[in-house]
């Protein structure tokens, strides 16, 4: 009879916030295996495609303390300038790095780009072990050991102390482990592009307010953008039917000549934008990290970066748990971790959620109020700090990792 490999943790769910966790922790001796639906070669794997991401200084700083920022600086566009405005009103605010005293308030980096770092650095350790492609089929709780059963030939059930859920925001795991969660529709969403300009963005990051739902833009190289273009529901089908001049018009109505010419659109791909709360973060010999715990508007481009810190305090949970000799998967152990990040994403959601409800509203009165309080932020240092100490991901209590310190 085929012996049952044995793993300390299994991660179900191989995309950037799993894949950051399983780096985290591949300088210790746990056994872990990285389950994932796609196989990491593939050019269609979801997670790691030409779809960009936003990493706030404070993400930055925990991948620097994983060491693996220098293979990455060569996929980085620094945000130097974020530019905060109101369609068809004069509030404006302006966070900059070197007000803040910070290389940079973030960077932007390709899915693909970040993926082929992270896993290389995943594939150098002896200890993790990648099982793809692969579908979780169930979990079997045998109170001090967990069977994870698979649809994979050659590895059909795993044995181990903690399975993490970082299998996105309809997450089979979280679902199995029997954790209920929230959902608010925000009917809208978010169209995915690239698009170039005839003049250079000097690392200037734009997010407007408009009638249709926020549009940001983010630096990316050779005089590129990435762009999130958010429209209500009902007109995503008509604005996914106009030619790419007709759209590339429509953002250049929108967005106003900063950039020069919006010249080239690249493919658009569409999403539905929905707020997804877990009820709980752990139970146990489970806990959830990401998209599997909590689904953002990219108003604020917080999702992946609340994630990266969800995987950075999980991974010292485990470390310092392991290093004790305690079981990682204990339920006493899991809960420092719940209550730790239910701050840090109570504050975060309530952050996003408040400027989708204030900015999603044309309502005349408060839209001449949000304008005012654009230019006023702009005005009083002490709130724009805290405006952008909340997008660069350095506000509150934060995981080590965050704070320059190696695990």
């Amino acid at each position: 009879m085929k012996q049952i490999p044995q793993y300390d943790l299994v991660i179900i769910g191989g995309g950037m916030v799993g894949a950051s966790l399983a780096a985290a922790l591949r300088s210790t001796n746990l056994k872990i295996a990285i389950v994932e639906k796609f196989s990491f070669q593939d050019n269609h794997q979801p997670s790691f495609d030409a779809r960009c991401i936003a990493l706030a200084f404070g993400s930055f700083r925990i991948l620097r303390s994983m060491g693996i920022t220098d293979e990455l600086q060569d996929y980085l566009t620094a945000i130097n300038t974020i530019h905060i405005s109101d369609q068809g009103h004069f509030g404006v605010t302006r966070l900059n790095a070197d007000e803040q005293q910070v290389p940079a308030l973030g960077y932007v980096v390709e899915n693909r780009d970040f993926g082929r770092v992270l896993m290389k650095h995943i594939n150098n350790s002896k200890h993790i072990h990648l099982i793809c492609p692969a579908e979780l089929a169930s979990i079997e709780n045998k109170n001090d050991i967990l069977n994870i059963h698979l649809n994979h030939a050659d590895s059909p059930t795993l044995q181990c102390k903690l399975v993490i859920a970082a299998d996105g925001a309809s997450s089979l795991t979280r679902q199995l482990l029997a954790i209920s969660h929230e959902t608010h529709d925000y009917q809208q969403d978010a169209i995915i592009s690239t698009v170039e300009t005839s003049e250079p963005h000097h690392g200037m990051a734009f997010e407007r307010f408009t009638s249709h739902g926020p549009v940001a833009l983010l630096p990316i190289r050779q005089q590129r953008c990435s762009l999130v273009y958010t429209v209500k529901r009902e007109n995503t089908a008509s604005t996914l039917e106009l030619g790419d001049e007709q759209f590339l018009n429509r953002l250049q109505s929108d967005m106003g000549y900063r950039l020069g010419k919006f010249t080239r659109l690249g493919r658009r791909h569409c999403y539905p934008l929905k707020l997804i709360r877990a009820k709980r973060l752990v139970c146990q010999r489970g806990a959830l990290i990401g998209n599997a715990a909590h689904s953002l508007h990219p108003i604020a481009g917080q999702g992946f970066n609340l994630g990266i810190r969800d995987a950075a305090y999980l991974a010292e949970i485990i470390i310092d748990a392991s290093n004790q000799g305690l079981d990682i998967g204990d339920l006493s152990v899991l809960k420092k971790y719940e209550q730790h990040q239910q701050l840090d994403h109570q504050s975060t959601i309530k952050f996003t959620d408040r400027l989708v409800n204030i900015f999603s509203n044309n309502f005349s009165p408060l839209s001449y109020s949000r304008s005012k309080a654009l230019g006023l932020t702009n005005l009083i240092p002490g709130t724009k700090t805290r405006l952008a100490q909340q997008a660069m991901g350095v506000k509150g209590h934060l995981p080590r990792l965050a704070r320059g310190l190696r695990l």
